[in-house]
């Protein structure tokens, strides 16, 4: 059947300018590569555990997500609103006193930062929610680094929270990511608590595939070439009104070789099966705990049937935890596990790794100067997305997918 757009790629980005082009009334054929929808948000379901292909969460604040999203369908599991940082002689708790009124003297503990320079923080990050986010990414841009030395933010809290929590955001350890990244993830933790969906990550992804019409997205399909109004695959082409390429940055470069991408950040994500129950762990809470001494690979962790017992079957207990770089050996696993020891301050020795994932590209560098949102046209025909084009994140993916579509439609004389 004619189609009037092709998307390359199946992920957020082209799954989302898909929705866009579908609710216009343009018929989208989706063509992906992989064995389904997702691109790096995929999850695998096996025997009753869910694993995400990394660590991933979701914020019901991002404003492009919940325009599009159904979260009651994705039954959303927060994660507990804080951290919980370990050190050689104990572990300390931090989190919104009026939340978490039990931790309100962890919080406080001059070990993890003085008050002054907590209170400034807490002052930074709610001007920052405050703010428009287009006001925000036009603010003059330097490191993440820089941008909380400069809010007066003292070592203790920088090399003991913010370091360590900010290199699981980033993946990236010295927080040379932009600012104005920085700043959209603190306005979105402020508004909303990050969460998993029930079923796993790739939930979003399959949610909006279900929006669109029957067949529009066909898998196991490698696209050869994608210019102006002709994509090329094994199986034939396809002459069409305009053509996205939504293909992760590596593959779209390989489609577009004159397109500019950014170096990625790698990741492995790990996942163990402890022996200790879950209300031992963390007393129960499913929130982030990391390394404020800096002692192993870790970056960091969490218990994650805490929060979403459907992780796992009933009474088991699932870790998740990650570690930059792709260093997945035997070795590497027994690192992690003892620095995991270390972390939840129990024995990891019968803990049994289930299985890990290994990312080089798991999320684009994005140094300052951010310059977003990119224009989404290549040339007549041709428009591109990607969270690499906008901003790492559901978010942006999410939004660069709109765009596109909004610029095809533009094209196309339909808005």
């Amino acid at each position: 059947m004619p189609y009037d757009v092709v998307v390359v790629g199946a992920g957020l980005a082209g799954l989302a300018a898909a929705r866009q082009l579908c609710v216009h009334g343009l018929n989208v054929l989706v063509l992906e590569a992989g064995d389904d929808v997702g691109g790096r948000v995929r999850t695998d379901r096996i025997d009753g555990f869910t694993f995400d292909r990394g660590f991933q969460l979701y914020n019901p604040a991002y404003p492009e997500a919940a325009r599009v999203l159904d979260h009651q369908a994705l039954g959303l599991r927060p994660l507990t609103a804080g951290v919980v940082v370990s050190f050689a002689d104990g572990r300390t708790r931090l989190g919104d006193p009026r939340s978490r009124p039990g931790w309100a003297i962890d919080s406080a503990a001059s070990r993890t930062g003085s008050l002054p320079s907590k209170a400034r923080f807490a002052g930074y990050a709610l001007r920052v929610a405050r703010t428009p986010a287009t006001t925000l990414l036009r603010r003059d841009d330097t490191t993440s680094a820089v941008a909380l030395r400069a809010a007066g933010i003292d070592d203790a809290l920088f090399d003991k929270v913010l370091r360590p929590f900010l290199a699981g955001v980033f993946l990236e350890p010295d927080l040379k990511t932009s600012r104005r990244l920085m700043d959209l993830i603190l306005k979105s933790f402020v508004a909303g608590t990050p969460a998993v969906p029930s079923s796993g990550m790739q939930a979003i992804p399959e949610q909006l595939r279900d929006a669109l019409p029957a067949g529009a997205v066909r898998c196991n399909t490698t696209v050869k070439k994608a210019e102006p109004g002709l994509v090329v695959t094994e199986g034939g082409e396809f002459r069409v009104r305009a053509v996205v390429i939504a293909a992760d940055a590596q593959q779209a470069k390989a489609l577009n070789p004159r397109l500019s991408i950014p170096p990625g950040n790698s990741v492995t994500t790990w996942y163990h099966l402890a022996t200790q129950t879950g209300d031992l762990l963390n007393d129960g809470a499913g929130v982030l705990v990391v390394d404020g001494d800096n002692r192993g690979p870790v970056l960091n962790s969490v218990v994650m049937t805490n929060a979403a017992p459907s992780y796992a079957p009933p009474g088991q207990v699932l870790i998740t935890s990650s570690a930059l770089g792709t260093n997945s050996s035997v070795e590497d696993e027994r690192r992690v596990r003892t620095h995991l020891a270390a972390m939840y301050g129990v024995s990891t020795d019968r803990w049994e790794p289930l299985t890990h994932y290994a990312i080089p590209y798991a999320l684009p560098a994005m140094p300052p100067p951010l310059q977003v949102p990119r224009s989404p046209k290549l040339t007549d025909g041709l428009f591109i997305c990607g969270d690499y084009r906008e901003t790492a994140s559901i978010q942006g993916a999410m939004m660069s997918g709109r765009r596109a579509a909004d610029a095809v439609l533009t094209d196309l004389g339909m808005r």
